[in-house]
């Protein structure tokens, strides 16, 4: 079969612009962006993997009649005038939920929303990469190159400002095309819904005991090491906040947990593992012992307890053992909405949220019935387009089962 032609996006069509570092510099744009037309191309860049916090190092913005703008936050901190002259536009972000952080750090927090990674989920799209789509939907090739450079750097090199241009370059007609295919396809109002709902989400709480998620903690048996695990993530929370590294830069979490298991007593001892003979660690190897002695030698009343469990389900692979029945009608539940995911050709994640799946199948309603059924997966953040899909063949296949 011939491929489609597909057309290298190498340029911006008005060139590269100017960074915006200056409030004169940035007052011109709103102005700019206050007079231009039509849904408004966003993305952010942050520095992943390189510094402490999430915070975005560049912002790039498109609009018909205002071309393209590219802001260094970090010169100019306060988008909350941006914001203003915006409020009414619609914002077009691919993959929404990593970006709207870091803008509403900025004071930027959109009213209007259109996603085009998750329209392109909801559409059936397997893979929903904003290259991908690019070069599928508009035949267009975006370089991808620096993704997941370290945009903090200063100055930004060309090339980096060039693919950031790029990602805000065509996204508006990225976006006309997949909202005529949510149209044809009869899935406009679930993108709407899915949407509002990114938009109305309430910030994450802070996680409790973050030490708890160290990457391979679950090889640390013991309390005492548990312990030692806690005093040398909080002792790397400290240094990375302060130096703005990413915690893995400055020790990785295998170095933890092999600390935990080994509880080195001396210096020599802790530089025979091998990730504390890195140039960021060494610096800090009497800090690291000290941390590992305060979990080695602290009384037992202020070792760690192990987590305790939580409100919901227990993890599933433990059903079989805790519930039979209630793993039977995940089982089955998932059986049913995979078929759903095929019809409809939505992946089964988009279709229902797993954890709403989870709690629903551990603890159904006492009668199982389409409308009681639907009220639960109300209670449990479905949207009314994924209740609408799902309520009634699950009740069916529920109601079965309990027979």
């Amino acid at each position: 079969m011939t491929q489609p032609h597909v057309e290298p996006l190498l340029e911006p069509r008005d060139g590269i612009p100017p960074v915006i570092e200056t409030w004169p510099e940035l007052s011109a744009a709103v102005d700019a962006f206050a007079r231009g037309t039509g849904p408004v191309a966003m993305d952010a860049e942050r520095a992943s993997g390189y510094r402490y916090s999430g915070r975005a190092y560049l912002v790039q913005l498109r609009r018909e009649g205002a071309g393209t703008a590219l802001i260094d936050p970090v010169a100019c901190p306060d988008l909350g005038e941006l914001d203003r002259v915006l409020a009414d536009a619609e914002i077009v972000l691919h993959a929404a939920t990593q970006d709207l952080p870091c803008l509403a750090e900025l004071g930027f927090r959109p009213r209007r929303l259109f996603d085009t990674e998750l329209a392109a989920r909801l559409l059936g799209y397997e893979r929903v990469g904003l290259a991908t789509m690019v070069e599928v939907v508009l035949g267009l090739r975006l370089e991808k190159g620096h993704s997941a450079a370290d945009w903090s750097r200063r100055p930004l090199p060309e090339d980096w400002l060039r693919y950031a241009a790029l990602d805000v370059e065509v996204l508006v007609e990225l976006r006309d095309a997949l909202y005529e295919q949510l149209v044809e396809s009869g899935k406009l109002e679930w993108a709407l819904e899915e949407f509002a709902a990114i938009l109305s989400a309430p910030a994450s709480p802070p996680k409790s005991d973050p030490w708890r998620r160290t990457s391979g903690i679950h090889r640390v048996r013991s309390l005492r090491g548990l312990a030692i695990v806690r005093e040398l993530w909080t002792l790397r929370d400290e240094i990375a906040r302060e130096a703005d590294l990413a915690p893995g830069r400055v020790l990785p979490d295998s170095a933890i947990v092999q600390a935990a298991l080994e509880q080195p007593r001396t210096t020599k001892a802790l530089t025979e593992i091998t990730a504390f003979t890195g140039r960021s660690a060494r610096r800090h190897l009497r800090e690291w012992l000290d941390a590992v002695n305060r979990g080695r030698t602290m009384p037992e009343s202020a070792l760690p307890q192990p987590a305790p469990p939580g409100n919901g389900p227990p993890p599933t692979n433990r059903w079989a053992d805790r519930d039979p029945a209630a793993a039977k009608r995940l089982a089955a539940a998932r059986t049913v909405l995979a078929g759903l995911s095929e019809e409809h050709r939505v992946p089964v994640e988009n279709l229902l949220p797993p954890d709403a799946v989870r709690k629903l199948t551990w603890s159904p309603p006492a009668e199982i019935t389409t409308e009681t059924v639907a009220d639960r997966l109300r209670e449990l953040g479905a949207r009314r387009w994924q209740v609408a899909l799902t309520a009634g063949p699950l009740a069916a296949e529920l109601a079965r089962l309990a027979g």
